[in-house]
């Protein structure tokens, strides 16, 4: 049986939440998660950007190629879901989840909205 596919979406403010996260539907779900990178402290780019705690795509200038990705991540889903720690969602997550519910993904929150 083919596994599912979860793409999580959420504010790269809260990576290391979402990386916890897609550790446990992996582990205990069984799914293929997609999403965002947790970078370890210390990366540097090759451009010499260092790792920042959100917006590394921006900081590398990257960021219009990186949501190009993410958008097709969300094509590749069976499912989308969404990290709102303390009920937050950003703009670009709030755009994530009108994309994934125009494609008919259904979508899930951490926390109720």
């Amino acid at each position: 049986m083919k596994p599912k596919v979860v793409c999580f979406c959420g504010s790269t403010r809260f990576i290391d939440v979402m990386a916890v996260k897609m550790w446990e539907a992996e582990r205990d779900e069984g799914v293929i998660a997609l999403g965002c990178h947790l970078l370890p402290d210390g990366y540097v780019s090759g451009e010499g950007v260092p790792v920042q705690a959100s917006h590394q795509a921006e900081a590398e200038g990257v960021r219009e190629h990186m949501d190009k990705l993410h958008r097709a991540k969300i094509d590749m889903a069976d499912e989308v879901r969404v990290i709102n720690v303390d009920g937050y969602i950003g703009d670009s997550t709030r755009d994530d989840i009108a994309y994934a519910e125009s494609q008919g993904k259904p979508v899930a929150y951490l926390e109720t909205v």
